[in-house]
């Protein structure tokens, strides 16, 4: 497979996701995102709300496998199986609706999706899987859509998975659907803290209040176009802490260590449970997540540490 934090371009012009060929088989990797900014603007009429977000992709991979299946038939397995393989899956969901849009019902397909990323941490594994679903399906079936027709099709999926189509990173308006693609001035370089809790959306979405007067995201965009870490911590923020904080008081406890130990800033990702810290290059995200996992205090339970890195910017 490629190298972390690199994008190949082996499905262009659709989306550059690492991707390898195994056997009959094509493997592709779907990458989990960190929310560095996200704002809430309003309740909408239908139970959404309205949002703008900056999602930045990073190298901490789900691998979904596609091969050949009975004509008409498409399957899926889960390994291991911590979620359902049944037509509730987003895989399933996003290979069903692509079949339909295609007008191609003799289509099948047997797919294999490997989890790492950890589930109700915020960090956009379901989303991330169905849209690696809809590229790798477009290719191995050779179905030809452009990247605009399979975002019509994410925005039907969820909220986040159209951000997945546009990597290395999104500007999402709407309910999260309406991505419009940024650039990263370099590799950004973070530390993602994963507790042992899970944090439900809908749970953290009803425990909001909706400010009266949004902050704008103007900062975060710009530091993150140029590439400055230290600008980009001190932009980060997220509407949903305060009410995520209130439902699991360990997540508050590590992002307030993660931000003690020197990185540029520390937040939340998403709805949470994960949080993360924004270094100044892998030898500080390296240094933060030693003394983050040394200095656990007693009786707080131990979580998951990862170091990980944001994809490489489009060349010039």
């Amino acid at each position: 497979m490629s190298q972390p934090g690199v994008l190949p371009r082996l499905i262009a012009p659709v989306a550059n996701y690492p991707t390898f060929v195994a056997g009959s088989a094509l493997v592709v990797a779907a990458p989990a995102k960190l929310n560095l900014f996200l704002e809430i603007l309003g309740k909408r009429p239908d139970g959404y709300h309205d949002l703008e977000s900056l999602i930045i992709v990073v190298d901490l991979f789900d691998t979904l496998e596609v091969g050949s299946g009975s004509p008409g038939t498409i399957t899926l397995t889960c390994d291991p199986p911590i979620v359902s393989a049944g037509s509730d899956n987003l895989v399933m969901k996003a290979a069903l609706l692509l079949r339909e849009r295609a007008g191609r019902p003799e289509m099948g397909a047997t797919l294999r999706l490997q989890k790492r990323i950890p589930l109700q941490a915020g960090l956009g594994g379901g989303s991330s899987d169905a849209a690696v679903t809809l590229v790798a399906l477009n290719e191995f079936w050779k179905l030809a859509l452009t990247r605009e027709q399979l975002a019509g099709m994410a925005a039907i999926l969820g909220s986040d998975v159209a951000v997945f189509l546009t990597p290395p990173a999104g500007w999402c308006t709407g309910r999260g659907e309406v991505v419009t693609p940024e650039s990263v001035g370099r590799v950004l370089h973070f530390v993602v803290v994963c507790p042992p809790v899970g944090l439900a959306t809908a749970a953290v979405y009803g425990q909001l209040v909706v400010p009266q007067t949004p902050i704008a995201g103007v900062a975060v965009r710009e530091a993150v176009r140029a590439g400055d870490p230290e600008a980009v911590g001190r932009a980060l923020f997220n509407r949903l802490e305060d009410p995520a904080f209130r439902l699991a008081p360990i997540v508050e406890q590590q992002r307030r260590r993660l931000g003690s130990l020197g990185p540029c800033g520390a937040l939340m990702s998403g709805s949470g449970s994960a949080v993360f810290a924004v270094c100044r290059s892998r030898e500080e995200a390296v240094r933060v997540a030693a003394e983050f996992r040394r200095t656990r205090p007693a009786g707080e339970p131990d979580s998951r540490v990862l170091v990980v890195r944001s994809f490489a910017p489009d060349p010039a």
